[in-house]
């Protein structure tokens, strides 16, 4: 077998070992909130997210993994090396915010490995720079293209989205059943939050796998085992094969899971009933569907963080633990660069050794 046939298939176990991380570290997404509010034990929140990131392969298409796949950096420049490199960074940056408690961005954390490792190999032309798209009060940003405007965009619209939209469900709940009994209301919501936990954890597998989607059919393309034409109608023969793995792989990171992270999304923040988990996570699978539809790549932690703030906020905005959430609003800042500085470091180690030209 040649070497770069090879060096095909140790990208593509990087890029699921990629998905496995992204499961493990934003397992909090799915799972915090059902488990502070003790709906389900540790154990079987795991099994019960795991699941639905796997069922999300059969509820959404490739949308977001084409914006990953050619939306960032030229695909004509994403030679193996770079994609290699782009994850190492990824997952460099993940295992740091992990072991730190800090819910970063999966999907960003990608982005910036694929623009660092890029750039290292080709300058900052091969940033995709069209088309263009001119956002309200930002205009354009020089050298970026509408992908990448819109994914910075998101940076700031995912968890206003998800923030605005669960403040707007638990007031409206709280309206609705503002007569019902505590307990009464307590024990429909904790059925009700078995479903929003499914939906969220559907949102979170259809969003994020799309992402590892994306890389290892640019891996199949570098390596020739895939056609430009199939590459750009939906991976012919591979299409399935790539969903399958990709779903599976998340979901086996979810099942494995990040508890460092779940204490801080479940508790830290602010701290959930069973009435206020559920507003969280609708908010937050609400916006993730709309998101993948659209072909977004959006962070999933950003869309629940933001969610659990809004639930949090409307009885006093004391109740939202701000020194916690400055903290996480740093990780996501950082997220892009950082992760871009370490593919870009790989990339110039592995040319200078004389591996990638």
């Amino acid at each position: 077998m040649e070497f770069a046939t090879i060096l095909v298939f140790i990208t593509i176990f990087v890029a699921l070992a990629f998905d496995f991380i992204n499961g493990f570290h934003d397992a909090a997404n799915s799972i915090a909130t059902v488990v502070s509010t003790r709906v389900l034990s540790p154990k079987l929140a795991v099994i019960w997210a795991a699941f639905f990131n796997f069922v999300a392969a059969f509820v959404f298409g490739t949308a977001v993994a084409k914006s990953i796949a050619s939306g960032i950096i030229d695909p004509t420049q994403a030679t193996i090396w770079v994609i290699l490199c782009a994850l190492l960074g990824a997952i460099t940056w993940n295992l740091l915010t992990w072991w730190w408690g800090l819910p970063s961005s999966s999907s960003h954390a990608l982005m910036g490995g694929l623009a660092g490792a890029g750039i290292a190999h080709a300058g900052f032309g091969v940033l995709v720079r069209e088309p263009k798209l001119v956002l309200p009060f930002i205009g354009t940003v020089p050298g970026l293209g509408s992908k990448w405007m819109i994914t910075l965009a998101f940076i700031i619209l995912s968890p206003l989205i998800g923030m605005i939209l669960g403040l707007g469900l638990i007031t409206m709940f709280s309206w609705i059943f503002h007569r019902r009994a505590p307990r009464q209301v307590d024990g429909l919501f904790r059925k009700l939050q078995l479903l929003s936990a499914a939906t969220y954890s559907i949102g979170h597998g259809g969003n994020d796998a799309q992402k590892t989607m994306g890389i290892i059919a640019g891996a199949l393309l570098t390596g020739g085992f895939m056609t430009p034409e199939e590459f750009s109608k939906g991976w012919g023969s591979y299409k399935w094969y790539i969903i399958l793995m990709a779903n599976g792989a998340i979901a086996l990171g979810t099942y494995f899971g990040g508890w460092r992270i779940v204490h801080t999304m479940g508790s830290k923040i602010t701290k959930l009933k069973p009435f206020g988990g559920f507003c969280a996570e609708t908010a937050g699978a609400v916006t993730l569907f709309g998101a993948s539809f659209a072909g977004i790549p959006v962070s999933t932690t950003h869309t629940i963080t933001g969610a659990i703030v809004g639930v949090g906020a409307v009885n006093r905005l004391s109740a939202v633990r701000w020194g916690v959430a400055r903290r996480i609003v740093w990780a996501w800042v950082l997220t892009i660069p950082a992760s871009a500085g370490v593919a870009a470091l790989c990339y110039w180690i592995i040319k200078f050794l004389g591996f990638a030209n």
